[in-house]
């Protein structure tokens, strides 16, 4: 499979987990094909992407690259190959789905409206840490008032 096709296929999952996330009702089903079918085959991808190309065997990037995440110049030689740049993407995708379904979650238990939360669930999808951010900011005062911290 091409690295185009693992991206195309990627968005795909991530887009039909984040629909369910936000327009279908918070059922058990819906929640859990989100976590699992949305979160969990990213996080599969992910691992078999990036283990393929820190060992040469998918991609490879040249010696020894990719083996040193505190250096900067290792960083750049996996983002300079397609396997680096669709494995990078997909680490935003499942972290961002995940994220969001724990912000639905939150949301919910505490009483927020759903209308509220689509603002909120589209700054995560969009922009991962912006959306967490506002909901950990709005999140607070409810949180205070309702003792519950967790």
């Amino acid at each position: 499979m091409s690295w185009d096709a693992v991206f195309g296929a990627t968005n795909f999952l991530a887009m039909v987990a984040w629909a369910g996330l936000i327009l279908l009702p918070r059922k058990p089903l819906v929640m859990a094909t989100a976590l699992y079918a949305g979160v969990g085959i990213l996080c599969l991808t992910y691992a078999v992407g990036l283990i393929g190309i820190v060992s040469g065997m998918i991609d490879p990037v040249g010696p020894n690259a990719g083996l040193d995440f505190g250096s900067i110049e290792s960083i750049r030689a996996i983002f300079a190959s397609d396997g680096g740049v669709v494995v990078g993407w997909v680490h935003y995708l499942a972290f961002d789905l995940f994220v969001g379904i724990w912000i639905a979650r939150d949301a919910d238990a505490k009483g927020f409206s759903r209308l509220l939360q689509i603002p909120i669930l589209l700054a995560t999808l969009f922009a991962g840490p912006l959306g967490l951010g506002i909901w950990l900011l709005l999140r607070e005062p409810a949180a205070r008032r309702s003792g519950r911290f967790e």
